[in-house]
């Protein structure tokens, strides 16, 4: 329940976010850059349907990381696959569900030849950002103009690497159901509360582990609560309106 990617780039770039991801990745010699973007993940593939929270119970579900305890709290017990194994998983009946990225990657991994629910909003991963570091001391020894063209190519990557991502989610979603035969699915709206419920309670444990992690915390929180106060009269109004004209 975090940040879209258009508000993940707002916080690195313009509020507070890169001088903190400095402060933490410079205690390991690393200066960090922002350099790609999935976007929103889906909520993943199941072998049953997901009608309410009772069903989450029992759920073995391939999630890893924030996503994975919120799932352990919901009743599921979350499984650490890496990427390459979890179709090998999911096709022996060892875990029930995955989330992996979006409609892309998950055609390539051929998650439809073992289940065909596939179900969204995914809640884990909204803007997922990856990044690239450089050792420190090297970056500190460059001149401004070598340190601009980093800057810049990193900037770049990341939004092309969205673009691709949202030009190619189109269509692979098309493939799923038009040519594979795929039920997409979506959370009812008593999952997805429960699932913010619990998303707030996760993420508030997380962030009283250690200074360092509240400092961070309050100010993706406060970063959040910004974007969701614009976005609902910009861009969440706009689509709703959208949604309108093409019915």
């Amino acid at each position: 329940m975090g940040l879209t990617a258009s508000e993940m780039n707002a916080w690195i770039r313009f509020g507070g976010g890169q001088e903190l991801w400095d402060e933490l990745s410079g205690n390991f010699n690393i200066k960090p850059f922002l350099a790609g973007n999935t976007g929103t993940q889906m909520g993943g593939w199941f072998n049953k349907d997901i009608n309410s929270v009772e069903d989450f119970q029992g759920l073995r579900i391939r999630m890893p990381g924030l996503g994975g305890e919120v799932m352990r709290r919901m009743g599921a017990t979350p499984v650490t696959k890496q990427g390459g194994e979890i179709f090998q998983a999911l096709s022996q009946g060892n875990i029930d569900a995955t989330e992996w990225v979006g409609p892309w990657n998950d055609l390539a991994f051929g998650f439809y030849t073992i289940v065909k629910k596939y179900y969204y909003p995914g809640i884990h991963e909204p803007g997922t950002a990856l990044g690239m570091g450089m050792n420190k001391d090297l970056w500190e020894d460059l001149s401004a103009v070598d340190k601009a063209i980093i800057e810049n190519a990193t900037a770049a990557e990341n939004d092309i690497m969205l673009a691709d991502f949202n030009a190619n989610n189109g269509r692979a979603l098309d493939t799923l159901i038009n040519e594979h035969q795929v039920e997409l699915l979506r959370f009812s709206d008593d999952i997805l509360a429960k699932l913010a419920e619990v998303s707030a309670e996760v993420l508030l444990d997380a962030a009283n582990n250690d200074p360092f992690t509240k400092k961070v915390f309050d100010s993706f929180s406060a970063a959040r609560k910004s974007s969701m106060r614009w976005s609902s009269i910009s861009e969440q109004a706009f689509m709703h309106a959208r949604s309108l004209a093409n019915k």
